[in-house]
C-alpha cells in the first residue's frame, strides 16, 4: 500500500506557490535535483502527474489542483497541532468553534460572542442543531464548547461542566394592537392565540402549568422550536409570543412588537456546556467568565 509522506506535500505546497523546482528549492534549502526526486515519490505515491512543464514554466495538472487542496488543509492542520501542543495562538489567528443549540436567542449568542468577533486574530465558526448532536460533536473535539436553555445530564462517563451564564424574564409579546385588549394574565387567556416553544422548553413546561392551574386554555396556533421563526410569526401579529425579551430587542426597538405581559414566574437559562480537557481553547474561558460576572 502506498503511504503519504508527510515532508512530500509540504514541499509539493511550496513547488505549487511558486511554480518553479529552482525557486521552490531554494525556500526549502534544497537542492533543485532532491526536491525533483521528492516531487517524483509522490506523484509515485498518488498516481498522478501534479504539474505539467510548460515554456511558462511548471502548471497544476487537475490532479494537482485537487491534490494542493488537500495538502493545504493537511498543512494547516499539522500547524495547529503545533500551536495547540505548545500553547501558542494557532497559526497567528485563534479558531473558536462554537455549538448553539437551535432553540438559543441569536442576540443572546451575539452578545456572548461580541469580545471575539470584533478581535482580527480570532475567527469564530459557529454550528446549529439539536443539544444531543453538538454533544456528540464536544465529544468529538468538533466544537469547543456548547451553548444551550438547558444544562447538560453528567453522569461518571462524562466529563464536562455547565455553567449557568444568564437567567433571563421571559414575556407574552406580540405587536401593537394587541396592547388595546387589556388581557389579565392568566385568568383572561381563554381561546386566545398564542406562540409557543416546544413542548421540550423549561419555559413551556411552566407556562402549561399556570394556565392548567387556572382552568385556562389559550389557543395554540404555533409550536416552534426555532427563536428566529418565533420571532417572525410574532410579528405576523395572530397571537401572542412566550419568549425572553432578549429575542425580539430589535423589533420592541423598532415599536414594530410590545411587551403585553411578563411571566416573572418563568424564567430562560442559558448554558454554556465544556469539557474537562488538558489543551481547552482560552477563549471559551475568556468569554464564559465574563458573561458570568455580567450576570453576578
Amino acid at each position: 500500500m502506498p503511504f503519504l509522506n508527510y515532508h512530500h506535500l509540504r514541499y509539493f505546497r511550496m513547488i505549487a506557490r511558486e511554480l518553479s523546482l529552482t525557486r521552490a528549492a531554494e525556500k526549502l534549502n534544497l537542492s533543485a535535483p532532491a526536491l525533483s526526486i521528492q516531487l517524483k515519490q509522490l506523484e509515485e505515491s498518488l498516481g498522478h502527474a501534479l504539474f505539467e512543464r510548460t515554456r511558462g514554466g511548471l502548471v497544476l495538472t487537475e490532479a494537482g489542483r485537487l491534490a494542493l487542496e488537500y495538502a493545504e488543509t493537511i498543512g494547516r492542520a499539522g500547524e495547529e497541532l503545533m500551536d495547540v501542543m505548545q500553547h501558542r495562538p494557532r497559526g497567528g489567528r485563534q479558531v473558536l468553534r462554537v455549538g448553539a443549540v437551535a432553540t438559543l436567542s441569536r442576540n443572546f449568542l451575539v452578545e456572548l460572542l461580541r469580545p471575539a468577533l470584533h478581535r482580527a486574530d480570532v475567527e469564530v465558526v459557529v454550528r446549529s442543531g439539536g443539544l444531543r448532536e453538538l454533544m456528540v460533536s464536544l465529544h468529538a473535539h468538533q466544537v469547543d464548547f456548547v451553548l444551550s436553555n438547558q444544562a447538560a445530564r453528567r453522569d461518571a462517563e462524562t466529563h464536562w461542566h455547565s455553567h449557568l451564564l444568564a437567567e433571563l424574564s421571559v414575556s407574552l409579546v406580540g405587536t401593537p394592537a394587541w396592547k388595546k385588549k387589556r388581557l389579565r394574565f392568566p385568568e383572561g387567556f381563554a381561546d386566545v392565540p398564542v406562540i409557543l416553544p416546544s413542548l421540550e422548553s423549561n419555559t413551556r413546561a411552566g407556562f402549561d402549568r399556570m394556565l392548567a392551574a387556572a382552568g385556562v386554555r389559550p389557543r395554540i396556533i404555533a409550536e416552534v422550536d426555532d427563536m428566529a421563526m418565533l420571532r417572525l410569526l410574532a410579528r405576523e401579529g395572530e397571537g401572542l409570543a412566550l419568549v425572553p425579551p432578549v429575542v425580539v430587542r430589535d423589533e420592541m426597538e423598532r415599536g414594530e412588537l410590545v411587551e403585553i405581559h411578563r411571566v416573572p414566574e418563568l424564567r430562560e437559562t442559558f448554558y454554556a456546556i465544556t469539557p474537562s480537557r488538558r489543551f481547552p481553547n482560552p477563549l471559551v474561558g475568556e468569554l464564559v467568565g465574563r458573561m458570568v460576572k455580567r450576570t453576578r
